[in-house]
């Protein structure tokens, strides 16, 4: 089926992260990093199906070369903190040809970013399958993110704008300094650009999509936006699609298994309480005529009016079941007018929207934890190999180290920087989020049952409404005609 994904994240070295490493990856080469000395060896990678870099016209053609390029960014950008570049990972259509994607891939890569002055590192994947699961074909996009002259040399990612007094002097700090705020010299970081490049290749896929005739669209926006009172499902991987399309479940899958179940129940249960809520309004409207029968009369009507036209005993039995059915739903619950029906189904939204509500609350935290255990359990098993290289104080052993065990000690790093992000200084707890996210699974798990007793009572009330509805149209239909003299007037 058809998915949006788009994410752009930043490449930092505060995060362990390397351009080159990040370029190799992406492009599955091997190139050198002059900034750290090393290797980064990713010719073994499966599934790179073209790159290509796309350069502006006011780039130096030499960064055509990807090691050049990016031993550049590195070399440019000094800071041991430095923000290096962009990263974008965005998804592609298996409704539509691997030429018509990377088509689709490569005019979104010019218009939207080396139309903007930036240049774009673009990588097309479509992983191997060794088993029967859904394709993945995605493509990743570097991009710089200090801007070029147009001379070609590098520019600056900010500029200052110094705060003033009511005099126009400059506004200094305790320490005797110019306050100032770092203005950025170009729109690529900002919320509205990266909404502009999300909607830009939602609406290029959906023309794709109506110019092949394919009745499938994507959306860019979040279910919250579209309207939709879903919960979104978490993001599985290849890792975990491949576990399930063998037949091994996951608690990823599960936990998505429960979610589309339960966004099925309830838009089938939104849907309901619309129509009914609509009915209501039609329905009393024609009840405040003058010398309009009650909700009861017009139940007791309609199945007088079946039996009549009963051909069979069985028949009239089974509409005398129906009838007391309907008759003891209503007594049971004191719905004996529509304003006790209104009040009813307004009931039920309330208890629907509360669940949901904690279906969605509930989620949310396990996705959240979910992240944290994953994280947490890889800052546990890699923390002895960062120790043993602290411990190693020669240089070249050191880099040897670091070489051998580069990826163990990227994902340490990318573990201890999420940790410290969403810990803010607390400590890591692994048994308490394993036993939070136990008690969480458990929970939803048994809030979802409870959708079907909502449903169930929806289910009787739409039977009120039909047998009501039919007893109208009987009515309306035995009614005399109206004089000629009322007809002209009304």
């Amino acid at each position: 089926m058809a998915l949006y994904h788009l994410t752009v994240n930043q490449i930092k070295r505060s995060a362990g992260q390397s351009a080159i490493a990040a370029a190799a990856y992406r492009a599955g080469e091997r190139l050198y990093s002059d900034y750290y000395g090393e290797y980064s060896d990713y010719t073994r990678k499966g599934g790179v199906i073209c790159s290509e870099i796309i350069l502006p016209s006011h780039a130096p053609p030499e960064y055509q070369d990807r090691a050049i390029l990016w031993n550049t960014v590195e070399q440019v950008e000094k800071h041991p903190k430095a923000q290096l570049a962009y990263s974008f990972d965005i998804a592609l259509q298996n409704e539509l040809s691997m030429e018509e994607n990377i088509g689709l891939a490569k005019e979104f890569v010019r218009r939207c970013l080396v139309d903007r002055g930036m240049i774009a590192d673009l990588a097309i994947h479509a992983p191997d399958k060794e088993d029967v699961g859904i394709p993945n074909p995605h493509f990743h996009v570097m991009t710089i993110m200090r801007p070029l002259n147009p001379d070609g040399t590098w520019g600056q990612k900010q500029r200052r704008e110094y705060v003033l007094d009511d005099a126009g002097n400059r506004v200094l700090d305790e320490a005797g300094k110019p306050i100032f705020n770092a203005i950025p010299t170009t729109d690529w970081g900002s919320p509205e650009t990266l909404e502009e490049w999300r909607e830009t290749w939602c609406r290029m896929v959906n023309e794709k999509f109506a110019e092949k005739g394919l009745d499938v669209r994507i959306d860019h926006r979040s279910y919250v936006r579209q309207g939709l009172d879903l919960i979104p499902t978490v993001h599985e991987g290849p890792t975990v699609r491949q576990m399930e399309a063998k037949g091994i479940r996951t608690d990823k899958g599960e936990l998505n298994r429960w979610i589309k179940a339960t966004n099925r129940l309830m838009l089938d249960i939104k849907k309901k309480i619309k129509s009914l809520f609509g009915w209501i309004a039609e329905v009393k409207e024609e009840l405040s005529k003058p010398k309009m029968p009650s909700l009861a009369d017009l139940l007791i009507s309609y199945y007088q009016d079946r039996n009549a036209g009963a051909w069979s005993q069985r028949v009239k039995s089974k509409n005398l079941k129906e009838f007391s059915e309907a008759v003891n739903y209503l007594i049971e619950n004191k719905l004996l007018s529509l304003e006790a029906l209104e009040t009813r189904l307004s009931a039920v939204s309330a208890e629907f929207d509360a669940l949901s509500g904690a279906m969605k609350s509930k989620s949310a935290r396990m996705k959240e934890l979910q992240e944290l255990i994953r994280q947490g359990e890889n800052y546990k098993r890699l923390k002895p190999v960062y120790d043993q290289l602290n411990g190693i104080k020669w240089k070249k052993q050191r880099e040897k180290f670091e070489t051998a065990h580069d990826a163990d000690l990227r994902l340490f790093y990318t573990a201890r920087r999420i940790l410290k992000e969403r810990l803010d200084g607390k400590p890591v707890t692994l048994p308490a989020w394993k036993r939070e996210y136990n008690r969480l699974q458990a929970e939803y798990a048994e809030l979802s049952p409870q959708y079907k007793p909502l449903r169930k009572d929806l289910l009787k009330m739409r039977r009120v409404q039909h047998c009501v509805d039919r007893a109208l149209e009987q009515r309306q239909t035995q009614e005399p005609p109206r004089k000629k003299h009322d007809m002209e007037i009304g």
